[in-house]
Formats: structure tokens, sequence, C-alpha cells
């Protein structure tokens, strides 16, 4: 059995189900009140064309077409808008950072449609993953964690959600369903709170960045990371714009090791 630390699970009921809401939209991922320092701005693009999303076959559960009405639903791998903007990239600052409050409010993961919403995810090393099944199907909620952040756990229609608390920092690993294979989610696991995800257009904006210099990093699924240096001013922004050529690759997450002897 492995020594590292798992992180708690367990079902959310009665008043504690119903205290847990979606968090609000803030600039930074788990970033609260306000905070010293300036903003990091920018849009992220694919100068390439994108190329073609395949078709996700769900015909093994009748139950999971039924969200589409007829249309054919695509592995999302690349969702780019009109003006070349990429959207599902992870943003981050790099470095260490003064210690922040951890959120109260849980990170939420939904499954509609047999996919994963939102597709990629950030969340701070103490925060509740808060997973719910919105779908008139059963689920396999299965984490690829190497570091600690690992579970295993069914979901079956009409049972509350579950929450599991996110232990270590870690990225990108990957939660999939054991059930529906195609159903993929990447996740990140921060000790600080400056990093977001981009939004449809490509653009994101982190709040309350340490002024000085700071190295940002962009991650996608399928191109892998780009970097970048940029100086933060104190009560200001910088802005900082990305680009790939859709020539790039990202190297695969690794996968967990199963010890001899462990279940």
């Amino acid at each position: 059995m492995s020594h590292q630390e798992r992180p708690r699970l367990w079902p959310l009921t009665g008043l504690l189900a119903a205290s847990l809401v979606a968090p609000a939209l803030v600039p930074a991922g788990g970033a609260t009140g306000i905070q010293p320092g300036g903003a990091v701005q920018g849009r992220i693009r694919l100068a390439g064309p994108a190329p073609p999303n395949p078709i996700i076959r769900m015909g093994a559960d009748p139950a999971c077409g039924v969200a589409y009405a007829g249309t054919r639903p695509t592995h999302d791998f690349v969702v780019k808008n009109a003006e070349g903007g990429l959207a599902n990239v992870f943003v981050e600052v790099l470095g260490s950072f003064p210690g922040t409050p951890v959120p109260k409010t849980p990170m939420v993961l939904d499954q509609q449609g047999c996919v994963f919403r939102p597709r990629v995810i950030g969340v701070r090393a103490g925060q509740v993953l808060e997973v719910r099944n919105g779908d008139r199907t059963m689920h396999n909620l299965h984490s690829l964690s190497v570091k600690g952040n690992s579970f295993n756990a069914s979901q079956v229609v009409g049972r509350p959600p579950f929450a599991v608390t996110m232990t270590h920092e870690e990225k990108m690993f990957r939660i999939k369903c054991d059930v529906h294979t195609w159903m993929n989610v990447y996740v990140a696991v921060l000790d600080h709170p400056y990093f977001t995800i981009t939004g449809s257009d490509g653009s994101f904006v982190i709040g309350g960045v340490p002024a000085g210099r700071q190295v940002v990093q962009v991650w996608h699924e399928l191109y892998g990371p780009l970097t970048a240096t940029v100086d933060v001013p104190s009560g200001g922004a910088t802005t900082v714009d990305f680009s790939y050529t859709g020539s790039e690759k990202a190297a695969p997450p690794p996968l967990p090791v199963v010890e001899s002897g462990s279940a």
C-alpha cells in the first residue's frame, strides 16, 4: 500500500450538500479578497488551423446520447474561436509565493451529456473538489494522480455529489470515467492562487500577482506548455500573449504506479 496520504472522500448530504455551491468567477484561481501586487492578462491563440475534433461514439450507453437531440458530440480537444482564441488553456504564474487562504468554496466538476464540464480545472491544495452527476446514468470517477490526489468512486443516478480534498500539489493529471472511456478532465493542484483557465475567446486575467519579474506558463492538452517572463507592476497590469503554431506536442501525463500488494 502506498505511503502517500490519500485525499479524503465523502458523500455530500443534507445541509453540507446544500451549502456547497459552484464557485464564483474570480480573476485568479482561488484568490479571494483584495490581493497586493498587479494583474497578468493576455490572450492565447492558435495560429494554425484547428484540427477537426473527432466524433464521440456513445452508442454503448443510450442515456448519454439523449442530451444531444440528434446532434453528434465531439471530443473538444481544440476549441478555437474565429479570431484564433484558444479555450481550455491552463495559465499559471510559476514560483513559490507567500501563503494565502485556501478557498472554502469547492471547485465543482460536473458530468453532463456524458462529458466532464469544465474540461480543464485548477484547484488549490487543501481545497475541496465537488463532483456532480447531471446524467441519467452511472459514472465511475477514477483519478490518475501520481502524488496522492487519488480516488476511485462510483456515482449512481440520484445520489448526491461527493467531495474529495485535493491534498498535494500536482499538474496536470487526468480524472477519467471507467464506464465511459471517452470521458477525461485535466486537473492542476497548486499551493498558490495565481492561475486560471482561458475563456472561449482565449483570454485570461490573473489578479493579485506579487509585483516584480514573474514567469508565466500556459498549457494545452494537445500542444503542451509555452513560457514567458513578464514584469508585474504594483497596482497595474501587464499583458502577455501566447501563440501556438499547432505543431507543438504535449507530453502525456504520467500514470500512477500500482505497488506490489496494493489494491
